[in-house]
C-alpha cells in the first residue's frame, strides 16, 4: 500500500469509529508508528480535522465526512459479487435489499469503470442448484431470528437433533437467546444461549419447527464477543480410513468438515477424521461402498462389518 492510498485508508479507519490508537492503525497498516504519526501529521496540514495525540488515540471532528467514494475494479466487483451472494444465500428481505444496493452501485460507477466491471463479472458465477437453495422454511426462519437478534427477544422452537440422546430421544422444545447465525458450508447455523441446557448451543435451522418469537427480552453478557467467539472443540475420538485411489479424488472434493488430514500413497488415500461420537461419521463411510476400508479403531471396523452383514441380508 502506497502513503496516498494509506493516508484514505486512514480517514476511513477514523470515521468508523470514535478513537484509534496510533499503534492499532500501525498493526493494521502494516507499518511502523512512526510512520503513522507522520502520516496524521501529513493528514492535519492536508486540513483533516483530527482531533488526538500520541498515546491516547485520534479521532475525527464531529460532523466530517469524506466526499463520495469512488470504486476500483477488483473493489466494484467485489461488492457486486457480494450481492449475489447475499441475493442467494439469504432471507428474501436482504434479497430485496442486496437487488437495491447492487443497483445503486452500478449506478454511481463511471462508465469505464462500469463496463469493465460488467466484464469481469460476465467472466465469473455464483452457481446456486435447486439443491442448494435455501428452502422456504428456513428463509422465513432466518428472517424471524435476525430480527430477533435485533430486537434482543428470545425464540422458542421444536429441535430434531442428528443423533439421540442417552434416553433414545431426538426430539426437544427450546426457548433460547439468539446471539448471531453462522452460514457453515451452506447451511445457517444459530449459536444462542439455551434456557434448556443454561449454556450456550448451536442450532440448524434446517432441524427447527414451530418456530415463534417470544415477547421475553435478554441481555447479552459484556463479557461474550460474537465475532470473536469459537466453539469448544469436543471432537476427541481418531478415525483412520483408506480408500482406494480411483476414488481418491472424490474424496478430495467432498471437503467433509471432519476430515483433519489425508495422504496418498501407492495403497491408497489414507484419510484421519476426527468426531464426537462414531455415529456422526457412520453413513458418510457407508455410503462410499467397498471403495474404503476402517483402520481404525477396531470397534469401528465391527460396526462397518456389522452393517455390511445387515445390508447383505436385505438383498
Amino acid at each position: 500500500m502506497n502513503k496516498t492510498d494509506r493516508l484514505f485508508a486512514i480517514v476511513l479507519e477514523l470515521q468508523r469509529k470514535e478513537v484509534v490508537r496510533a499503534e492499532d492503525l500501525s498493526t493494521l497498516f502494516e507499518t511502523s508508528v512512526r510512520t503513522i504519526y507522520r502520516d496524521i501529521e501529513a493528514l492535519s496540514e492536508a486540513g483533516v480535522p483530527i482531533i488526538g495525540a500520541p498515546g491516547t488515540g485520534y479521532s475525527l471532528m464531529d460532523g466530517y465526512f469524506l466526499p463520495p467514494i469512488s470504486f476500483t475494479v477488483p473493489e466494484a466487483v467485489s461488492l457486486l459479487i457480494g450481492t449475489d451472494f447475499i441475493e442467494q444465500r439469504f432471507d428474501d428481505d436482504y434479497r430485496v435489499k442486496a437487488q437495491a444496493a447492487r443497483g445503486k452501485i452500478e449506478t454511481i460507477l463511471p462508465e469505464s469503470v462500469r463496463n469493465e466491471t460488467s466484464r469481469v463479472r460476465n467472466a465469473m458465477r455464483l452457481l446456486n442448484s435447486d439443491k442448494q437453495a435455501l428452502p422456504p422454511k428456513e428463509k422465513e426462519y432466518l428472517e424471524k431470528i435476525r430480527r430477533a437478534i435485533l430486537d434482543k427477544r428470545k425464540i422458542g422452537f421444536h429441535y430434531v437433533k442428528r443423533l439421540a440422546d442417552s434416553e433414545g430421544n431426538r426430539h426437544s422444545v427450546r426457548n433460547v437467546a439468539p446471539y448471531g447465525l453462522v452460514l457453515v458450508q451452506g447451511s445457517w447455523m444459530l449459536v444462542a444461549h439455551c434456557d434448556l441446557r443454561r449454556d450456550i448451543r448451536h442450532f440448524r435451522l434446517s432441524r427447527m419447527t414451530e418456530l415463534i418469537e417470544l415477547e421475553e427480552r435478554f441481555k447479552i453478557p459484556g463479557h461474550f464477543n460474537f465475532r470473536d467467539y469459537t466453539p469448544a472443540d469436543d471432537r476427541h475420538l481418531l478415525v483412520r480410513l483408506r480408500f482406494n485411489l480411483d476414488i481418491a479424488d472424490k474424496v478430495k472434493e467432498s471437503n467433509y468438515y471432519y476430515i483433519e488430514d489425508m495422504e496418498e500413497h501407492q495403497d491408497g488415500l489414507d484419510v484421519v477424521i476426527r468426531v464426537r461420537q462414531l455415529e456422526e461419521v457412520l453413513q458418510w463411510v457407508l455410503g462410499w461402498g467397498a471403495g474404503v476400508i476402517v483402520l481404525e479403531p477396531e470397534s469401528f471396523r465391527n460396526w462397518i462389518r456389522e452393517e455390511a452383514k445387515k445390508m447383505l441380508k436385505r438383498y
